[in-house]
């Protein structure tokens, strides 16, 4: 550790400027108290275009951007660039939904995805499993953090888990405290950090190591001498059709997130996510430059480090190629980088987990007459053990490439896409056939997770998240993401259900939505805010000010 105390001071010290930020962050924008969710959870709904562009690009680029990518270009090559065209994808989809829902969620004062199931769909059952699989899919994400910042600890030559442990410890204390403003303010360090060092490395690095040309031929060396022949710099049959699953199941799971939802909520209107939507490709650029790290480290020689289970740690192999490269204290400002870029994305993540476990799960079934002041302390206390389901996750699961943490919970969080993606421009589905279909897509694709083995460290279990098609008696070595053939199940049995349901007349839940609804901008009224206006009126289903609408009655027909 003492060849590192240069790194160690540039990085703790950054460190602690972020946690004074967080713990500051309270009194940020002068809020109210932070004694609702809407004030702790969402910010008060109120960030502009600057801060919602600083607070989702350090959402949605996190560990998985500089460690987890770069890591499986190291050992795999090019089907680590899935990410490109997945970030590209789904912005023209965040149009297509995530304005429909910041509109009806503002109209009806919801906070969480399974709150507008449970006013559209009108069913306590469905928005429970909804809430359910958001939490469980968080887990995975928010572990993928605690393996990037460990990965730069260990690089450090600093062994053992108490430092994690106290990196999380804070992060907890910040959160708890501040709320979602908390990691809305640090974002703004996260990303000039991020900036600064990746510019510097693509300027800096490749004229080190020879050049472009040097660069790409070590990688093509190394890749020529895997055994696996779908390592490569150019995608081999079998595995374009890998790619091409996995960047689009990632874009369809990736607005589907908790989190995603929370920072799109946190808004203060259709204009501001708007901006935001089509600025926001440039970090698609970034993440391109930050891939290409994993190709450097190739070149420069770099030998990742042994992990505890006496393998070698690709996640290791981007930290490890700024120790060898960059002077001693920039390789700190690097350090940092990683390291709050995944505590920013770790706080959104618990938050939102908080939120839905609070909405949906605590007030919907134990305590519905919850006070604001109630509903945010559970979620705050929520929000901290959600970081311990992160650690058990870390356990029991362990890929060959850190990035299938992030896939694996994708596989899950797909599961909600007719409720919630779907449910967003139709009401034709059946309310028991979404719940049917939810299950059957969730049984799909753990089936097939728990079937997915890697030879290679001889996991025999959740060892990745693309499928060999084999397996269903088909004669190819073509692997697909797990995710798309489980959500394919979850809409055939979706619609096949609806038929029958409707065929035999089951009574189906009450919309507690119009059409306007999904249209509203940040300048109209909530339905709770004409309600407490009226004289003697009381507020509508599904506001914060009464419970959502109850699961007797017949569907409104579909908007």
């Amino acid at each position: 550790m003492s060849e590192h105390i240069t790194e160690i001071t540039v990085f703790v010290s950054l460190f602690l400027l972020v946690s004074v930020m967080g713990f500051a962050a309270s009194r940020w924008r002068r809020p109210k108290e932070l004694a609702s969710l809407d004030e702790w959870g969402l910010g008060g709904r109120s960030f502009g275009p600057w801060i919602t562009w600083f607070l989702i690009g350090g959402d949605l680029y996190t560990a998985y951007t500089f460690v987890a990518i770069p890591a499986l270009l190291f050992g795999a090559g090019a089907v680590g660039f899935f990410a490109l065209p997945y970030t590209v994808v789904v912005y023209p989809l965040v149009f297509l939904v995530l304005l429909r829902l910041w509109s009806v969620s503002h109209r009806h004062g919801l906070v969480t995805p399974a709150d507008f199931v449970r006013v559209r769909h009108g069913s306590r059952l469905l928005a429970l499993l909804v809430a359910i699989t958001g939490i469980v899919a968080t887990m995975p994400y928010i572990a993928l953090q605690l393996v990037g910042i460990e990965a730069v600890l260990r690089s450090m030559g600093i062994a053992g888990h108490w430092p994690i442990t106290v990196a999380f410890l804070v992060l907890a204390a910040y959160t708890y405290h501040s709320g979602l403003r908390a990691p809305a303010l640090i974002a703004f360090v996260k990303d000039i950090l991020t900036y600064l060092v990746i510019i510097v490395a693509v300027i800096y690095i490749p004229p080190k190591l020879g050049g472009w040309g040097s660069i790409f031929g070590a990688a093509e060396e190394k890749f020529g001498e895997s055994p696996n022949p779908a390592d490569g710099l150019l995608l081999s049959g079998g595995g374009q059709l890998q790619y091409m699953t996995i960047a689009l199941g990632s874009a369809l799971a990736l607005f589907l997130y908790p989190h995603m939802v929370t920072g799109i909520l946190a808004s203060q209107g259709r204009k501001a996510i708007k901006k935001n939507m089509a600025a926001l490709p440039v970090y698609s650029l970034l993440l391109g430059l930050i891939a290409l790290l994993g190709y450097m480290a190739i070149a420069a020689g770099v030998t990742p480090l042994t992990g505890e289970n006496g393998k070698p740690n690709a996640n290791t192999v981007v930290p490890q190629l700024f120790d060898t490269v960059f002077p001693d204290w920039f390789a700190g400002v690097a350090y940092a980088a990683i390291g709050i870029g995944a505590l920013v994305p770790a706080a959104i993540m618990s938050i939102a987990a908080g939120n839905l476990f609070t909405r949906n799960i605590y007030r919907e079934f134990f305590k519905p007459g919850a006070t604001d002041a109630d509903e945010a302390r559970v979620s705050k206390i929520v929000s901290l053990l959600v970081k311990v389901g992160a650690v058990v996750v870390i356990v029991f699961l362990d890929p060959q490439f850190s990035v299938d943490l992030q896939l694996i919970g994708g596989v899950l969080i797909l599961q909600t896409l007719p409720a919630v993606g779907l449910g967003l421009y139709t009401r034709w589905f059946h309310r028991h056939a979404l719940t049917a279909g939810l299950l059957a897509g969730l049984v799909a694709g753990l089936t097939m997770l728990y079937n997915i083995s890697n030879p290679a460290t001889g996991k025999k279990h959740f060892a990745g998240s693309a499928f060999p098609l084999e397996k269903l008696g088909l004669s190819t070595s073509y692997t697909v993401y797990a995710g798309l053939l489980a959500v394919a199940v979850n809409i055939v049995v979706a619609v096949a259900a609806t038929w029958l349901l409707r065929a035999a007349r089951v009574a189906d839940g009450i919309d507690g939505t119009l059409t306007a609804d999904y249209y509203v901008d940040g300048d109209g009224p909530s339905k709770a805010a004409e309600a407490a206006a009226a004289p003697g009126g009381t507020a509508p289903a599904g506001t914060e000010a009464a419970p959502p609408p109850t699961d007797e009655g017949t569907a409104v027909g579909a908007r």
